[in-house]
């Protein structure tokens, strides 16, 4: 695996953070999670990683932490700025201990700037990125893409990038460096394109919801079906345009592409509501349209293009599908097979032990309350 022999501390959080340390788990990294004690158990994404369980308010859980950091290639944190130095943990002490981490530090706003202290969500940062102002349809509010755009996009994944930049990095320099994440700033750069490409004919220059590719376009749009659920359409090239018209048996010479769109999207719609999405899967099967099924959870797993592709891997604890790792490497792919979750404090133990502590300090963290162990069976030396 890609990432095999790359150790990494990931600070416990929501989201984007564990979201991060689940793409370095599934290429091979070992990621051992620092939970805090008496939590509620939030993340769902957690598979392949340790669980710890520090009690970072007492001094000796941040000596923990620290101990742990000394042997990391990563550590992988998403509080507040200003936070991990209160605990004695910040850059500069771990770095000093460790010249080769990597630092990663993933907040909302950035370890700079008037913002950076503020409290935030995705809606936050993708609102003052600029992005957020762009989705919507024609006549109604901006309307955030559920909370994928900064939290997973221009968070998660992109701390993940970082984060293997730097260690490629690390080959030459020998040394680690910090990762400043903002979700806000990542989610401006997933924009570029927008930004870029205001100048090109045709594409931009009218309000929200009127343009080519927001919603204004008839043959770039999502139709509904006689059986209530919908197709995707999507054919922005005359080609595309010409089998859309042939799968909705619609003659080619009574419309044009540049019609319009208002009056060609009712009538796409009204030919729509005439068959279920099955019946438009299989008519379209056969065109060249780019037309497909807009398929819910269950449905994609079980569609034959991410049946032959291994898009989806089972979960054999819940019977549930969940995505594979993306990209696909040749050599060294990522998991093949769903890891189990952690339990809260399940390699407490045994973590630590490798970590080079010995047995009679472990028990002693264990008795004041440092340290949590959940682990089904006695750790050995």
């Amino acid at each position: 695996m890609a990432l095999k022999g790359i150790r990494v501390v990931e600070m416990a959080g929501l989201a984007p953070a564990p979201f991060c340390g689940m793409i370095l788990a599934d290429f091979g990294a070992r990621v051992i999670r620092v939970d805090r004690p008496n939590t509620a158990d939030m993340d769902r994404l957690a598979r392949g990683k340790q669980s710890v369980v520090v009690d970072l308010k007492k001094e000796t859980g941040a000596d923990v932490v620290r101990r742990l950091c000394g042997s990391a290639d990563v550590l992988l944190e998403p509080y507040r700025p200003g936070i991990m130095e209160k605990m004695g943990l910040g850059p500069d002490i771990l770095m000093k201990d460790n010249p080769g981490l990597v630092y990663a530090r993933l907040t909302g706003f950035g370890q700079s700037g008037p913002l950076s202290k503020r409290a935030g969500h995705d809606i936050n940062y993708i609102a003052i990125s600029g992005l957020l102002s762009t989705l919507g349809r024609k006549g109604e509010r901006p309307y955030p893409p559920i909370n994928l755009m900064a939290d997973f996009a221009g968070g998660g994944l992109l701390c993940a990038l970082g984060i293997v930049m730097a260690l490629f990095e690390r080959h030459t320099s020998g040394l680690g460096q910090v990762i400043d994440v903002s979700m806000a700033q990542g989610s401006a750069y997933l924009g570029s394109w927008l930004w870029m490409s205001q100048n090109l004919p045709g594409l931009w220059g009218r309000p929200r919801g009127e343009n080519l590719l927001d919603g204004g376009a008839a043959f770039y749009d999502v139709y509904e079906t006689q059986d209530g659920k919908f197709m995707s359409v999507g054919c922005l090239e005359p080609k595309f345009f010409q089998d859309l018209l042939q799968g909705l048996n619609i003659d080619a010479a009574e419309v044009s592409q540049m019609d319009d769109q208002v009056a060609m999207r009712q009538k796409f719609q009204d030919v729509f509501k005439t068959r279920t999405q099955d019946q438009w899967s299989e008519t379209f099967s056969k065109l060249d349209a780019c037309v497909e099924p807009v398929l819910g959870r269950e449905g994609a797993a079980d569609h034959p293009h991410n049946r032959a592709t291994h898009t989806f891997l089972p979960n054999p604890s819940t019977g549930k599908p969940e995505p594979a790792p993306a990209p696909r490497l040749s050599r060294t792919p990522g998991i093949d097979e769903v890891l189990p979750q952690p339990r809260f404090g399940q390699h407490t133990v045994s973590v630590l032990l490798e970590a080079g502590m010995v047995r009679e300090e472990i028990d002693r963290l264990l008795k004041e309350g440092t340290v949590v162990d959940n682990g089904q069976q006695k750790a050995k030396l």
